[in-house]
């Protein structure tokens, strides 16, 4: 198991770094500290780190100072023995991360940074990754309680692409014990007046309960499957379930089957991610 964690040194990535600590403990998997630096002017990360701007402009001499910089932050929030060598690069955060990644297999990272002289603006940063990696992106919040993953919720909408994150799902229940909620939410905003029919929920709810015997079989005990019927939109009702239920990981697909009658997973996830605290693990299924 490879874990890459992009950091700015804020608060929030170094909680991206404790999460990716306990994951990397469950899979006996290895973290590399990532920073990707793109150099806007001299008022920037030199004058943090007490650095001249004669130095500021010689990359290979700010990359060794930034190398030590990563290494320090991230050995005082991960296990050293977890740990592998930092990477520092030169460039755009996102095109960074998403080019790295490649030969990773989990990316985590905080959804938003500190803004200002560090210029790693995680809040955008986040979004393009989430909607353009193919490596599944976990991302934290300061508030998200992980403990050792033991409650996790999956959201489907019956796609081929929602499948792509249930062997991710079952992976980390087998290695945590968690206890798993295959959720799928009947969303009336959805609907024409006259296609609102709660006689939909039992088609749905029958749907469900097939597809957890198919692909959920091997940890059958530890799956609970239910239909959420909500006038809101799909985002707003995962939202409103989350905040009474304390998960400590949501597992979605980032697109998913379109059309009206069906949960649009790309948007949803985007916006679940922008207002809940809990950790959400985004797989973007990989496109032949």
């Amino acid at each position: 198991m490879k874990i890459l964690v992009p950091i700015d040194f804020s608060d929030r990535s170094k909680k991206a770094l404790q999460v990716a600590d306990k994951f990397a403990q469950l899979f006996d998997g290895k973290i590399t500290p990532f920073y990707s630096h793109l150099p806007i002017s001299e008022l920037d990360e030199p004058y943090a780190l007490g650095m001249s701007s004669k130095i500021y402009q010689n990359f290979e001499n700010l990359e060794e100072q930034l190398t030590n910089r990563v290494k320090e932050v991230a050995e005082n929030n991960v296990d050293p023995s977890r740990l592998d060598k930092p990477s520092v690069v030169l460039g755009n955060a996102a095109e960074g991360i998403i080019d790295a990644s490649e030969g990773y297999d989990y990316i985590i990272m905080s959804s938003h940074g500190r803004t200002g002289f560090s210029r790693f603006l995680l809040g955008s940063v986040a979004e393009k990754v989430l909607r353009l990696a193919h490596t599944p992106v976990m991302v934290v919040e300061n508030e998200s309680e992980v403990d050792d993953f033991k409650k996790i919720m999956v959201t489907t909408d019956f796609s081929d692409n929602a499948a792509e994150a249930y062997p991710y799902a079952i992976d980390i229940a087998e290695r945590s014990g968690a206890k798993v909620d295959l959720v799928h939410v009947l969303s009336f905003e959805q609907f024409d007046e006259e296609e609102k029919d709660l006689s939909l929920r039992k088609i749905r709810e029958e749907r469900l309960k097939l597809l957890e015997k198919e692909h959920f079989g091997r940890i059958s005990n530890q799956v609970n499957h239910e239909v959420i019927v909500s006038q809101d939109s799909v985002h707003e009702a995962i939202f409103n379930h989350v905040q009474n239920n304390e998960y400590n990981l949501i597992i979605m697909a980032t697109v998913g089957r379109t059309g009206i009658n069906y949960l649009m997973m790309g948007s949803t996830t985007a916006n679940v991610v922008r207002h809940v605290n809990t950790a959400v693990l985004s797989v973007n299924p990989k496109k032949d």
